[in-house]
């Protein structure tokens, strides 16, 4: 008895001293050893760079793997879901390169970066039933604890950038406090003196305190089988039949400071790209402009200068939203009136419940128009971070332009038009950004039209643009 009490306690002795070894009772310390020395026994060439962001994530590899029937379980799960694996990977794509620098600067393990397959299938809108929001499902009294903004405007929980800092300040704290990947991460999910409360229990019972001996809700029982089951994948995935999407080990976006209101739709255009590709780097908006406080956008770093270029050359107005301050009391029927919206339209852009017919002291958003009261009719928008407004802008810029061009304040020249195609003739200061805008169209139609690879547009060239309305 003596010898086998001397074996358990040299093997707890030895796991204790790794980094990121798991504290395990004495009954299953043979058992954990030998699987763990199994598992990190690969050999990992190192005298060249990662071939690509997988690669880089794999070569971070530092808790040792978990060996389960829950394991087990949710590795054939994900492996019999090819399709949501891709989807999960090729939105964690976006934020992969970020969340690795920032564990390579801490000198924590690559295992975190997979964290958000499972807290949120890296959906960095994710919102669930008990608050939590963002990647890393922080809920509102742990995001302030944790100095992650929420106010009216913006949502930092949702922010790729505070949120990561956030979590991985959070996530260190926890393997400091408790001494154990494993314990930590459960804790993240349960929160540290739920699990502390539960090592607790266990020890008054003189039972074991690991990981593995704790009892806990199902949610955290599940919580380190899903990662590592969600690493198993990553570590070989052509073993379970899986092809990852190709990941760059390069910045996949780059913030841009601004000084102006500009809207998401708008914002998004002038970088060509899709307001749900915007909106996936800047979820932590809440309404569909963006002030000028808020200076920073992030955009992909391939249409940084695409972006820069067309803002310096866009002439329009950059938003069609301005703030409104209510008077407490003050119906919010009148103040819909006011700026040529219904109610219903109001509460959506707002936020407001439909309860409630009167405002509080509160800001509010409504139109920007400069045409007079009443003159611009939005279509209605749904009540979501960051609503899709090109549609909504659109109409309200055909309903000024209009107005505009029959007060003769625009001329459009147009040589030559016919059933689908029309022929512009580019004129000085005229941009593809510009153009798409005023013929209703986009940049890569017209560069498809007209076989165009650049951003440059010569005075006098003619241009083939679709046969649809002008804007003016």
């Amino acid at each position: 008895m003596n010898l086998l009490r001397l074996f358990a306690l040299l093997c707890a002795f030895v796991l204790a001293g790794c980094a990121s070894g798991p504290k395990v009772s004495s009954d299953k310390a043979a058992k954990t050893t030998t699987s763990v020395a199994a598992d990190t026994s690969r050999t990992i060439d190192l005298t060249h760079p990662p071939k690509d962001m997988w690669d880089r994530v794999r070569r971070g590899f530092t808790i040792p793997n978990l060996h389960t029937d829950l394991v087990d379980y949710w590795t054939n799960y994900y492996a019999s879901h090819p399709e949501s694996i891709r989807t999960m990977s090729q939105r964690a794509s976006r934020y992969l390169y970020h969340i690795m620098d920032e564990l390579d600067r801490r000198g924590l393990p690559s295992e975190l970066a997979l964290l958000p397959f499972v807290e949120s299938a890296y959906n960095p809108t994710a919102y669930s039933r008990s608050h939590a929001s963002g990647l890393w499902q922080f809920i509102p009294s742990t995001g302030q604890y944790f100095k992650l903004q929420q106010d009216w405007w913006t949502d930092e929980r949702r922010d790729p950038i505070a949120s990561t800092n956030a979590a991985l300040d959070y996530l260190a704290y926890l393997y400091e406090f408790q001494g154990d990947w494993y314990l930590a991460l459960a804790s993240y999910n349960w929160g540290e003196g739920s699990v502390r409360r539960a090592m607790e229990r266990n020890e008054q019972a003189d039972l074991g305190i690991d990981y593995l001996s704790l009892k806990m809700p199902d949610e955290t029982r599940n919580y380190v089988p899903k990662l590592q089951a969600i690493k198993n994948i990553v570590a070989n995935p052509a073993r379970y039949g899986i092809t990852l999407p190709n990941v760059s080990n390069t910045p996949y976006f780059t913030a841009v400071r601004k000084n102006k209101d500009i809207d998401v739709a708008v914002a998004a255009e002038l970088a060509e790209i899709s307001v749900d590709e915007f909106k996936a780097l800047n979820a932590s908006h809440n309404r569909p402009t963006i002030p000028a406080h808020k200076g920073t956008l992030l955009l992909p770093a391939d249409k940084v200068d695409i972006f820069k270029a067309n803002l310096a050359a866009y002439q329009g107005r950059l938003s069609n939203w301005k703030t409104y301050q209510a008077k407490r009391g003050e119906s919010y029927l009148s103040i819909a009136q006011r700026h040529g919206i219904t109610v219903s339209q109001l509460r959506s852009i707002n936020g407001l419940g439909s309860k409630r017919s009167k405002a509080l002291a509160q800001t509010l958003l409504v139109p920007n128009s400069t045409l007079g009261e009443g003159s611009v009719q939005l279509a209605s928008l749904t009540n979501t971070p960051a609503a899709p407004v090109a549609e909504t802008a659109r109409k309200a810029t055909r309903t000024q332009q209009a107005s505009l061009n029959r007060k003769g304040g625009r001329d459009v020249t147009v040589l030559r038009r016919s059933a689908n195609v029309r022929t512009h003739t580019v004129r000085s200061g005229d941009t593809l950004y510009a153009l798409a805008r005023r013929y209703d169209t986009s940049v890569a139609e017209l560069r498809r039209l007209n076989n165009i690879k650049g951003n440059t547009l010569s005075k006098g060239t003619r241009l083939r643009v679709p046969g649809t309305n002008i804007r003016g």
